[in-house]
Formats: structure tokens, C-alpha cells, sequence
């Protein structure tokens, strides 16, 4: 795992987080080293064969190699994977000026503006990244147990996860989505006053959103679609599929589809995750 993204971010907190799940870890390794390094880690008889490490402006070299490196350590046979995080400029700025630490790129200059430039020059390594995590909205310790929630479940880094994330279109769609599903043209508990303070997890609710005419074409469309397309990003090579279902506040008919859809595509014998975003936002 290779964790990179914005400076103030929190990858030293998915770091620790994936020490915690028993991956060997190391901060701010040389991109250059990478490959010797993983040959080393493949020669040894015990210890963990996980490994996660922070990669990230603060080596100069990191933009001109990375992806060179990355490919050849693919090529060598090892499974590769890419975390990105990313926050809000405001949230950047706030959490420096917290901690007074400096920039990297911005020791003696504006802080905002070292943001901005950071933000441009790691695009392209946004891009090609496995998975983009926003993390304006968590504290240390929710960070930690979202890395915890997502890859605690996995049995084997090669093999596809697919996560399924109920949101609220009112709050915005995740970043982190390859795919969006919106289901707000299935009825809406939200008026139903016996419903309503209930969330899409409860079989009433559930019965109510996905047992009439429109959720079932719906379930049997999705399931039509996603048979096809799982295997498709298996193919590729992918390890993380992240499908967002958003409904208008995200706590009835997004939860009950993404709950749906989760337990149809576990049973086809998939790692699956299924979290709710925004489930306890609105009453």
C-alpha cells in the first residue's frame, strides 16, 4: 500500500492505522528504494508480507520517478496499491496553522499558496490512484477506524473489494466514487410519517423503497450490470471498486439499495464493504 496525498492530510494516521492491521511500515522511503526494498521483504522467511508506506513531496525525486518505479515493482509481481488523500484547502490551512508546522512547500512563504501548488503537481498522481479518501470531515480517530472498517475486511490484497457507500446528494457525492447510483425516483420514506425516524437498515423501510415495481427493475437491472462489470474490473487488475448510491439526505433509500446490493454481491463470493455516510445527518 502507498499512501500519498496533500501534506496535511492525515497519511501519517492511515500509516499508523495500517500498523495497526499488521502491515510493516515506513514513513517517507525514497521512491528510488522501493524496488530493493520489496526484494528484501520477499526474501525474508517470517514477518508480515503486508507493507504500507508514505510516499510524497517531501522526497524531491518523487514526481520525476514514481511512475516508472511503480510499474516496474508491478512487473516484478507485486501487488501494488494506491491511497491519495486529500482535504479541503480551508481545512489544509487550518490544521497547519494548528500545529505550526511548515509547509513542505511553503517554509517561509504563503501557506495557501504552497497548498494550491501541491495540489496541481500531485494530479497525476491523484489520477492513477486506487482510492482518493477526502478527509476534511474526520478526526485522527475516525480516520483511523474508516482505514480499519475498509481494509480489516480484506482476505487478500489481490482479490477485488467492493465497497458500497449510501450518501445524501444535499452534502455532495463522495470523492472517492467510480461509480454513482441515484435512486431518488424510488419512494421516499422521508414522507411516510410511520417511517420516516427509520432508516433504510430496517425492513420496513427496506420493504417500502425496493418492494413495488420500480425497485425491483431496479435491483434486476443492477444485478444484470454488476455481474458484467465486477468481473470486469477483476480483469484489469483492479483491487477496490467503490459505488456510491445517493438518494436527497441519505438515510432511507440509498442506505436500503446500497444494503441490498452489498449482501446480492457478497454472496457471488466478493469481499464486501458497505458503509453509510450520511445515514445519521438527517432526522
Amino acid at each position: 500500500m502507498v499512501i500519498t496525498g496533500l501534506s496535511g492530510s492525515g497519511k501519517s494516521t492511515v500509516l499508523r492505522a495500517f500498523e495497526d492491521l499488521g502491515y510493516f511500515c515506513v514513513d517517507n522511503l525514497p521512491v528510488a528504494l522501493l524496488p530493493a526494498f520489496l526484494e528484501i521483504k520477499a526474501k525474508e522467511s517470517h514477518g508480515p508480507k503486508k507493507v504500507a508506506l508514505v510516499m510524497d513531496l517531501r522526497e524531491e525525486g518523487f514526481l520525476e520517478s514514481y511512475r516508472e518505479i511503480f510499474e516496474r515493482v508491478k512487473k516484478a509481481g507485486h501487488h501494488l496499491e494506491i491511497i491519495f488523500l486529500e482535504a479541503s484547502d480551508e481545512v489544509l490551512i487550518a490544521r497547519f496553522s494548528q500545529t505550526r508546522r511548515p509547509h513542505p512547500l511553503a517554509p517561509k512563504g504563503s501557506l495557501a499558496e504552497a497548498v494550491k501548488l501541491e495540489r496541481a503537481a500531485l494530479q497525476e498522481v491523484r489520477e492513477i490512484a486506487d482510492l482518493v479518501i477526502d478527509t476534511s470531515g474526520y478526526n485522527v480517530h475516525q480516520l483511523r477506524q474508516e482505514i480499519k472498517n475498509r481494509y480489516g475486511v480484506r482476505r487478500d490484497l489481490a482479490t477485488l473489494t467492493v465497497h458500497f457507500i449510501s450518501f445524501g446528494f444535499k452534502y455532495g457525492v463522495p470523492a472517492e466514487a467510480h461509480l454513482v447510483f441515484d435512486v431518488r425516483f424510488l419512494p421516499n420514506p422521508y414522507f411516510v410519517p410511520e417511517l420516516k425516524p427509520f432508516d433504510g437498515r430496517q425492513e420496513k423501510v427496506r420493504a417500502y423503497v425496493l418492494e413495488n415495481e420500480s425497485g425491483k427493475q431496479f435491483l434486476s437491472l443492477c444485478e444484470q450490470f454488476l455481474r458484467f462489470l465486477v468481473p470486469q474490473y477483476e480483469k484489469e487488475g483492479k483491487s477496490y471498486l467503490v459505488i456510491c448510491i445517493g438518494c436527497t439526505g441519505g438515510r432511507h433509500r440509498s442506505v436500503a439499495v446500497a444494503e441490498e446490493l452489498g449482501q446480492m454481491v457478497k454472496e457471488w463470493g466478493h469481499d464486501v464493504l458497505v458503509t453509510h455516510r450520511d445515514v445519521y445527518k438527517e432526522a
